[in-house]
């Protein structure tokens, strides 16, 4: 039984579930923004705030655990040279959160997830 998991599920078996929110968390900081379901924003909201923070930090174990995370290595390199100086004055929440039209053919309800 999973009384009080709070890991969201997704509809996905372990693997596959970390492997689509690595794929998203890249896509988010190459391009910005991503559309996507409610559920896959708010868990990606974690693990994206995550790298941020990371990077923020600066250091070199940081820069490895980015690294192992998300799939683009040149990415990484200019996450943690503009990280610091866009989000020195920010304890934390670097994404927004935009709800958008439900999706046609399943009704499932979308949103924009971006960084600020």
């Amino acid at each position: 039984m999973r009384h009080q998991c709070r890991v969201p599920q997704l509809g996905r078996p372990a693997d596959q579930r970390k492997a689509m929110l690595r794929g998203l968390t890249t896509q988010l900081i190459r391009e910005g923004r991503v559309t996507t379901t409610k559920a896959r924003a708010k868990a990606l909201r974690d693990e994206a705030e995550r790298m941020i923070t990371l990077a923020k930090e600066g250091s070199l174990a940081s820069r490895r655990r980015v690294l192992g995370y998300v799939y683009d290595k040149q990415l990484v390199h200019a996450l943690f040279e503009k990280a610091p100086d866009r989000y020195s004055d920010r304890k934390g929440g670097y994404t927004r959160i935009t709800r958008t039209v439900r999706r046609r053919g399943d009704n499932a309800e979308m949103a924009i997830i971006e960084l600020v």
